[in-house]
């Protein structure tokens, strides 16, 4: 019975995902300048595959993205807001 146990374990062990993390980040993006600029932001991260939500906010000139770590990462983000105009960094 024990090895049975043992056997079962360590085939759920061997079987089992590797669970990806989610993270979430601020970025500050000060080149934004009128309100339409948080849309061009919110498209640019929203295509980023692994991207599960974005905030974007005009009045504090920054952008909540919320990932999934296996898929992408913060010079991501940051390289689609540039690449979109709109230069950022991460908020610490």
């Amino acid at each position: 019975m024990k090895k049975l146990l043992a056997s079962f374990a360590l085939a759920i062990l061997v079987a089992a995902p590797v669970w990806a993390a989610t993270q979430t980040v601020a970025l500050s993006v000060p080149g934004m300048t009128c309100a339409a600029c948080p849309i061009t932001v919110k498209k640019a991260l929203t295509k980023i595959d692994g991207v599960t939500k974005v905030e974007v906010s005009f009045e504090n000139r920054e952008a909540i993205v919320t990932f999934d770590d296996t898929k992408t990462n913060a010079p991501a983000l940051t390289k689609a807001t540039e690449d979109a105009g709109y230069p950022s960094s991460v908020k610490q």
